[in-house]
């Protein structure tokens, strides 16, 4: 029980460092295209693995085929098209109006749920989705209060609203795919892959789209956030969710990650100094509790 503990206390640890960078790192970037900056930020960690884990690129190409196009997934719902997405979104309003986006994406518990009952057989009872269902109303409290969302920020908030939809189902997939393929891989060899694969595949789509490699256009300062978000929020927070997704079920890790919206509005009060309400802290208790009861939990073979 200690150890399943432990590994889902990791992914929350993972995904609180997500909200760091969401919050403080990644928005230093928005001078520089979307897609150049999710290379950027697989090219730089997947060079500093080299001397460590070089020696990977063995096990990597002795892959069977099934299991190097669940690599290919990975990097392309999770590190392309989820983090393309969602930066996406953001942009499109501007950083000032995140009440839709932050609300669409938490639909990635729901995306997960399925996906791992389809692909992973993991079996799903109704105590657990109604967990499931605190946690995500939880994180609607959290995030709107006893508020709407706002719809005004523009003809762009449908667009900004697709791209988050196509964000929460890129993560949500990641998440099923991640766990299929730590069955195959160790949580080294996964973050090393994974990093490399997303490497590849953005390098290619600059190529092809015409985009090309801006690097006149990063600064000093991008590169020190960019070395910063390498090391700790970026591959930092991959190993030790990979670590952690080991030894827990999908479905639990999914409701794990709501540490990262809980953790983006802390940052958000730390650095910006943004205030919760009386409803906010409602569901800020209400996910930090359902979070807390699948993490004790975890060491069951069905959740109760």
């Amino acid at each position: 029980m200690r150890e399943r503990a432990l590994a889902a206390a990791a992914i929350c640890a993972a995904a609180a460092l997500w909200g760091l960078d969401g919050v403080v790192l990644t928005p230093r970037l928005h001078a520089l295209p979307v897609l150049f900056v999710v290379f950027l930020l697989h090219a730089v960690p997947f060079l500093l693995m080299q001397p460590v884990l070089g020696s990977r690129w063995r096990v990597l190409v002795r892959l069977p085929g099934r299991d190097l196009l669940v690599l290919a997934l990975v990097a392309a719902v999770g590190g392309v098209s989820g983090t393309v997405a969602i930066v996406q979104a953001l942009f499109l309003v501007n950083f000032n109006q995140l009440s839709v986006v932050v609300m669409l994406q938490k639909l990635q518990p729901l995306f997960a749920i399925l996906l791992a009952a389809i692909l992973l057989r993991e079996r799903l009872t109704a105590r657990f989705l109604l967990w499931a269902a605190v946690a995500v109303s939880g994180g609607y409290l959290l995030t709107f209060g006893l508020h709407g969302p706002s719809f005004d920020t523009g003809d762009e908030i449908t667009r900004a609203a697709l791209w988050a939809v196509v964000a929460a189902g890129s993560f949500g997939a990641a998440t099923v795919l991640s766990k299929k393929l730590l069955g195959s891989l160790d949580f080294w060899q996964a973050t090393f892959g994974r990093y490399g694969m997303t490497t590849l595949i953005t390098a290619v789509l600059l190529a092809v789209t015409g985009s090309g490699f801006p690097f006149s256009a990063v600064t000093p300062t991008h590169w020190l956030v960019i070395l910063i978000i390498g090391l700790s929020t970026g591959s930092g927070a991959i190993l030790l969710y990979y670590w952690g997704l080991q030894g827990v079920r999908a479905i639990t890790a999914t409701i794990c990650e709501l540490c990262l919206p809980l953790s983006a509005v802390v940052f958000d009060y730390l650095v910006n100094g943004s205030r919760l309400g009386p409803a906010q802290w409602l569901g800020a208790a209400l996910m930090i509790g359902t979070i807390t009861r699948v993490t004790l939990r975890s060491s069951s073979k069905v959740d109760r």
